[in-house]
């Protein structure tokens, strides 16, 4: 079978790495080496999958459905097993085997089709909210995952030489490196966190109803998790004449259902969300950049 990474893929990763790398080229065969060596039968290539990684319908020697899931090192694929063995399936995707092979997952299969999304607002929240808290633990001692004061390092650090030359961005990034500033004074708790989590890694499982995927985790404080769960389905509601007053009453209700401090929570919302909308204009999205951006300015 032919490997052909979805399009969507390639895009995304010449948004990551715009000089180009070889993971691409090496791809195929990485995964034709993947399904021989776990005696896989290949079903198909997730369509249109995901921005950082090929995703493979398989099935096991036994007949198990599973997924084969291939992934660069910047992605950081190994945090993920990490993590994915610490969860282990509570409230998360489960690993379904011990070999260690770099940049490869084999995944108990489930309904790629189906996601918490799909659901009416009200309930997908209130689903992905319950998801999020069975993910929040104690990091294991055994790995060392980056921490969230290092990934926003990075992160303002990239803000901080996009704004200089973006008139109009500059003020919404002091106010966001602020916040950070002042939210990694006293961070309340360390827990383990699933560090991408939004409605679209929730999908519909056999186990459980629902079950995270994708993680790219992180230790620090539940609100930088949550975070990214507030500002779902953004571009309703940019078109929403009412968009900031539900913005605030979702905070609010957010941070209240999973016992959350909710000016955290604001704070850790507006950091995130200048930061895609920075990186946005980064790589030359510039509708996606507008709105993030607008929505961080409700905040």
């Amino acid at each position: 079978m032919a490997f052909e990474p979805p399009q969507r893929l390639v895009r995304a990763l010449g948004e990551t790495a715009p000089d180009g790398d070889d993971w691409l080229e090496k791809l195929p065969e990485a995964a034709r080496q993947a399904v021989a060596l776990r005696e896989l039968t290949v079903e198909r290539v997730q369509m249109p999958g995901g921005r950082s990684s090929l995703v493979v319908l398989v099935r096991r020697a036994d007949g198990t459905p599973a997924v084969l899931k291939l992934a660069p090192p910047r992605f950081r694929p190994e945090s993920e097993r990490a993590a994915l063995a610490h969860w282990g399936g509570l409230g998360a995707v489960q690993l379904l085997e011990p070999l260690v092979t770099e940049g490869v997952l084999v995944l108990e299969r489930l309904h790629p089709e189906m996601s918490v999304r799909s659901l009416p607002e009200a309930k997908a929240l209130l689903e992905a909210a319950g998801t999020l808290r069975r993910l929040w633990v104690e990091p294991p001692a055994e790995y060392a995952f980056e921490t969230v004061a290092e990934r926003t390092g990075r992160q303002a650090e990239a803000m901080r030489a996009t704004a200089s030359g973006e008139a109009g961005v500059s003020a919404l990034v002091e106010a966001a490196l602020g916040a950070r500033e002042e939210l990694l004074g006293a961070p309340p708790e360390r827990r383990l966190l699933h560090g991408t989590f939004r409605q679209s890694k929730v999908l519909a499982g056999e186990r459980m109803p629902w079950l995270a995927v994708g993680p790219d985790p992180v230790v620090g404080e539940c609100a930088f998790d949550l975070a990214r769960l507030v500002r779902d389905r953004v571009e309703d509601l940019i078109a929403s004449p009412s968009g900031a007053a539900i913005t605030r009453r979702r905070v609010k209700r957010l941070a209240e259902s999973l016992d959350v401090d909710q000016e955290r929570l604001r704070g850790w919302t507006l950091f995130r969300a200048v930061e895609s909308g920075v990186r946005a204009v980064r790589v030359g999205r510039p509708k996606d950049a507008e709105l993030l951006l607008e929505f961080a300015g409700w905040l």
